[in-house]
């Protein structure tokens, strides 16, 4: 199994590891630093460089959840690398940091709309979430919170619990269509200092202050009781 890296450091850009395997799906490390897709965030990019030179570019990360197995998928035409090869990991940092910026802002908008999540689907400029609610949530009031809650500058951080407590607070969860990963024994959870707590495995920012500014985007119908909320990255 990878060890995660980006699990308890979302701010680490490189790192060293070793090649496991190679195979026509990725290239799989001991350890990353790489995010793989998955709860609406996209996989990472970056570079594995090798000692003798060598730079293979990592065009996305995925994971294959029934191994734990980290997936590194390389660009093509990238060079080859052999189980054993050590390397350094760098990430697309600049991209990675507006992800942070966007999973976050989403969560801020899960504190200002009660209401529990359909979908969500983070980018790099723009992102959304669905959320099932009969009414229609007002924009204006939706921009309000978001920049006040950015301007309060909340501290950010993970915590940990296990299967049975999360079981015995099933208000935890605010996902309707995915259910926080259990099985292992312990479930991460994300929270946003006094206003969000829930299940979540991506990369968030440290605070609320370092997401920026943001502009509430369309409000859009995607069913009767589907409403999606578009975000932007104004800076």
């Amino acid at each position: 199994m990878t060890e995660e890296i980006f699990r308890h450091d979302a701010y680490a850009r490189t790192a060293e590891a070793q090649v496991v395997a190679v195979g026509e799906d990725g290239i799989e490390l001991d350890r990353t630093i790489f995010y793989p897709e998955g709860g609406g965030q996209p996989g990472d990019s970056g570079v594995l460089s090798n000692t003798d030179g060598r730079e293979v570019r990592i065009a996305d990360t995925r994971k294959d959840k029934a191994a734990g197995r980290h997936l590194h998928v390389p660009a093509e035409g990238a060079a080859a690398l052999a189980p054993g090869d050590r390397v350094i990991m760098t990430i697309d940092w600049e991209r990675r940091h507006k992800l942070m910026r966007m999973h976050t802002a989403l969560h801020l908008i899960c504190a200002a709309v009660d209401a529990e999540i359909s979908g969500c689907q983070i980018g790099e400029e723009k992102s959304r979430i669905d959320l099932n609610t009969d009414g229609k949530p007002d924009k204006e009031e939706i921009q309000a919170a978001l920049d006040r809650l950015v301007a309060e500058d909340r501290p950010t951080g993970a915590k940990w619990i296990t299967d049975d407590e999360l079981a015995a607070n099933p208000d935890l969860v605010k996902t309707m269509s995915v259910q926080p990963p259990t099985g292992q024994g312990k479930v991460r959870l994300m929270e946003i200092d006094g206003i969000d707590l829930q299940p979540c495995g991506g990369t968030h920012v440290a605070r609320t202050g370092e997401i920026g500014k943001l502009r509430v985007g369309k409000i859009e119908n995607k069913g009767r009781s589907n409403k999606r909320i578009n975000i932007h990255l104004e800076d």
